[in-house]
């Protein structure tokens, strides 16, 4: 065990939880003010269903022996982390159990990704059930696909070890895995009662920069903590991450400026994720220039893909798959075109010289793992819809699913209006002559 390196991948795997409460400010700052404490409520509810799967069998079948093909781990053989407990229970150079914590907050938020796309139109309990099973069905496997490499008497999974895709940090296994499953969810839900015709825009944009900085902040843990350990490759994609970060919220402001004629708050908080998206798999893979051209065209595509949606009416609430499953197709791909043997990775890409061999092997991985979550997603959410139901009915989505879900509001207004007319009358609540309300006559006409 080495203790620099087991700090740093502990910090990075609290850098990677803080993610989801930022992403539950990111996403509840874009909803309407009556559906902000169900959308948090999305995000928070993953953290618990997730990391109670997680813990029992989900690390195991992610992580296990492999049952064969590279498909799939054992979810016996470390079922309730059995077995890793032991102080020389290692995986490299960090304790087991640290490299579960780790890998358990890659699992959480992405479950959490999905939930924006169906803002303001799920019910709470229905999707805490979809969220377990979709963990279980899709992204457990997934996962093993993609992070579980060769190690000793055990193949591990297909697509690191025998197919040689290149995905540091989970293009595919988080960001794909996320977006495919977002589209297939849209597809079964529906539409927001009133969209496109409602203008349906963010009720606070503080909250979405707010939550852009946080995911922003967190993802140097979920980039850097990568490299498992307090090295040179960690280095370099914690710098790869500023870089493209950087890049895609210019490639974003610009496409809207030429298009609408304005930069918007929106469009920076949204170039910042997408840039964070597409650096995710490629963050080992390019040199820092790589990381600079990568981001502006990850922020760009991004900008232009999430106006799609009004075209091909499908309604993806908070753009899920414009940005996820879009900047992930991006960085996964463009690893075979700007890779470099210059980073750790040690890989070519096409103007590198390295042919088109990589990027091949790239987009298989992307279809492939696009593909086996639409599907899967599809069925998994078409069980929820059919045994327990999953919308909310027309009528309390009109009136707000935060009331109707949660029997809360998030801005008490009446309250405050109150607490004015009080004050301002120099008057008790049970003193004013307006029914109790503590609010004068001409109040409730303003706003």
């Amino acid at each position: 065990m080495d203790t620099g390196d087991t700090a740093w991948v502990l910090t990075s795997a609290a850098l990677v939880l803080l993610m989801t409460p930022g992403l539950a400010f990111f996403y509840g700052g874009m909803v309407r003010a009556k559906g902000v404490l169900n959308m948090m409520m999305m995000s928070i509810g993953s953290i618990a269903v997730v990391g109670t799967l997680w813990v029992l069998y989900g690390y195991s079948m992610a992580f296990s022996r492999d049952l064969g093909a590279g498909l799939l781990g054992d979810p016996f053989e470390a079922f309730g982390l059995a077995g890793l407990l032991a102080e020389d229970s290692l995986f490299g150079t960090i304790p087991a159990t640290v490299f579960v914590a780790f890998q358990a907050m890659f699992a959480i938020i992405t479950v959490a990704l999905i939930s924006g796309a169906v803002a303001d139109r799920v019910r709470f309990g229905p999707w805490l059930l979809f969220a377990g099973l979709w963990a279980t069905v899709v992204y457990f496997p997934v996962a093993h696909w993609v992070f579980d490499f060769d190690a000793e008497n055990d193949p591990g999974g297909w697509i690191a070890n025998r197919l040689g895709v290149l995905d540091f940090a989970g293009g595919t296994a988080v960001h794909i895995n996320a977006g495919a499953a977002a589209l297939a969810l849209v597809l079964v839900i529906g539409k927001r009662w009133g969209w496109p015709r409602e203008p349906m825009k963010p009720h606070n944009l503080p909250f979405v920069m707010l939550g852009a900085a946080l995911l922003w902040f967190g993802w140097f843990g979920f980039n850097a903590g990568s490299a498992l350990g307090a090295n040179g490759t960690a280095g370099v994609a914690f710098v790869n991450t500023l870089a493209a970060t950087c890049t895609a919220m210019l490639g974003w402001l610009l496409v809207e400026r030429i298009r609408d004629g304005r930069a918007t708050t929106l469009g920076a908080a949204s170039g910042i994720v997408a840039g964070l998206v597409g650096i995710t798999p490629a963050a080992n893979a390019v040199t820092p220039i790589g990381a600079l051209i990568l981001g502006v065209v990850a922020g760009a595509l991004c900008s232009l893909a999430v106006s799609l949606k009004f075209r091909l009416r499908y309604d993806d609430s908070l753009d899920v798959v414009g940005i996820h499953l879009v900047g992930g197709l991006v960085g996964t791909l463009l690893i075979g075109v700007i890779g470099s043997a210059a980073s750790p990775a040690g890989v070519d890409g096409l103007f590198y010289g390295g042919g088109v061999d990589q990027l091949g092997r790239q987009a298989v991985g992307v279809g492939a793992v696009f593909a086996y979550s639409f599907v899967a997603s599809l069925l998994v959410a078409l069980l929820v819809k059919v045994t327990v139901g999953f919308r909310l009915d027309s009528e309390s989505e009109v009136q707000g699913i935060d009331e109707a879900e949660h029997a809360e509001s998030a801005y008490e207004f009446s309250t405050l209006r109150g607490g004015i007319g009080a004050a301002g009358s120099g008057m008790t609540r049970t003193q004013t002559p307006t029914g109790g309300t503590g609010v004068p006559a001409t109040a409730g006409k303003e706003g």
